[in-house]
């Protein structure tokens, strides 16, 4: 069924899906990417600057909620482009700003239009891709996050050599402009669109569809997997961003580690999260390809489940076997680390330390992929970029816990007491998941004879 047509259409579609949110992304940091010149331009202070990044923070959450339920009521397609155009003009204007209100408000616009770029990709997705190719697909969508983030400072520094910022800044927004216009030329809602009968959805496809695809909006909410869900995602993406944020000072502050390992340590985080993003995304696919979906538990849970687990683990040994005397030689991991110490030059205690965070990173980006993946998947139909919109909310406001709430935690006791804090309520979540596993997963109407 899925011939020539759908696989041209699809490879399309993706790489156009793909470009357009690596921009998105792109020029959500590139305030970021040229801050020191801006500040060498204008002068800035930390309250200033925290202005500026703090706007832009509060309105994408905002509008990812609002996206994610406007995308079930109008075009993904339309939304996706219109949001990307919007992203490009705004740079544009800001480029040609000097003042720290027109900064404020503008990178406000920034984030406001960076919302409409997620919700319509997993809408499209979903619609183009069978079930158990959907996690590969998303998970490889969202790495367009990390290839954005990892060569976007190069871009911006190669750039400065010959231009200034307010250069750099009116070509990103440019090409953005030009690419939103490519992305609404290419991007198709679903097959129908283009005269190709539309993927079957669910985990049966004998009796007709599907009757929670007309489902209400109370019904969603009242289906309770919806808040496991929203619940394990604010814990995990939490407990993800105080490794991310504050995992650098533990190190340096508590553990005696110097800059370098702190640094390298992040970095060896980011590549085991994208990894483990594209692992979780088909590891899981090749399960719901052998059981299918139903309405009670899903196969992606296992893997899920396993993930958090080493979210636990990694935790504990982070924050139990760096020490800032770690190189001593008594330590089991320093004996089996040292062949390959001697290969890269690395001491064994630095070693440790990169793989224990490329371990956490592969740990809790895979189920930030599967949390997204099965909430809207698990929904239905006319409501799926809704529910994803719920826990993606939810997810933000663990992100918000792990900023003030934590660090006051450290203020007040220790970095490894708030680590301590994270690690049980990671556990704590991960076995109340397991025992919920099997709870009815397929959200919205419960149809009469079902079940």
């Amino acid at each position: 069924m899925a011939g020539g047509g759908y696989g041209r259409y699809r490879a399309v579609i993706f790489a156009a899906m793909f470009v357009g949110y690596t921009l998105y992304y792109f020029n959500r940091k590139t305030f970021s990417f040229v801050m020191p010149a801006v500040m060498a331009e204008v002068p800035l202070g930390k309250d200033e600057l925290g202005l500026v990044t703090s706007s832009q923070s509060a309105a994408y959450a905002i509008s990812k909620f609002v996206s994610g339920v406007l995308s079930d009521q109008l075009s993904a397609r339309w939304l996706f482009s219109s949001g990307l155009l919007m992203v490009g003009l705004v740079n544009v204007v800001f480029s040609w700003s000097s003042t720290v209100t027109a900064f404020a408000g503008l990178w406000f616009l920034n984030g406001l239009a960076q919302g409409l770029g997620w919700p319509p990709c997993g809408k499209i997705l979903r619609k183009w891709f069978e079930p158990s190719q959907f996690g590969t697909w998303w998970a490889i969508l969202s790495t367009s996050m990390n290839l954005a983030g990892g060569l976007g400072p190069i871009v911006a520094a190669l750039m400065s050599l010959n231009y200034d910022w307010r250069t750099t800044l009116s070509f990103s927004g440019f090409i953005c402009v030009v690419v939103s216009f490519v992305c609404l030329l290419v991007i198709k809602n679903e097959p129908s669109d283009v005269g190709l009968p539309n993927i079957e959805q669910g985990a049966k496809k004998g009796k007709k569809g599907s009757s929670s695809d007309n489902s209400t909006l109370t019904e969603l909410l009242l289906s309770p997997y919806l808040w496991v869900l929203s619940t394990g995602y604010l814990v995990v993406f939490g407990v993800k961003t105080c490794c991310t944020d504050w995992g650098q000072l533990f190190l340096i502050q508590e553990r005696g580690q110097s800059m370098l390992v702190g640094s390298s340590y992040m970095s060896a985080l980011e590549i085991g999260g994208l990894v483990g993003s594209i692992a979780a995304g088909y590891l899981s696919d090749r399960a719901v390809a052998k059981v299918g979906l139903s309405s009670y538990g899903n196969p992606r849970h296992a893997l899920l489940l396993s993930m958090m687990a080493g979210m636990c683990v990694s935790m504990f040994l982070f924050r139990v076997t760096v020490t800032g005397d770690s190189p001593k030689e008594n330590h089991f991991w320093t004996v089996a680390l040292q062949p390959l110490a001697d290969l890269t030059g690395l001491k064994e205690h630095e070693l440790w330390i990169l793989t224990l965070g490329a371990v956490f990173g592969f740990s809790s980006y895979g189920p930030i992929a599967l949390f997204g993946v099965i909430a809207n998947e698990s929904a239905p139909a006319n409501l799926c970029g809704t529910s994803h919109a719920i826990v993606a909310l939810m997810a933000n406001v663990g992100g918000f816990l792990a900023g003030l709430p934590f660090s006051t935690i450290a203020k007040h006791y220790s970095w490894a007491t708030a680590f301590w804090v994270a690690e049980i309520t990671c556990t704590g979540s991960t076995v109340a998941f397991f025992f919920l596993r099997n709870i009815r997963t397929k959200m919205g109407r419960i149809p009469r004879k079902a079940d």
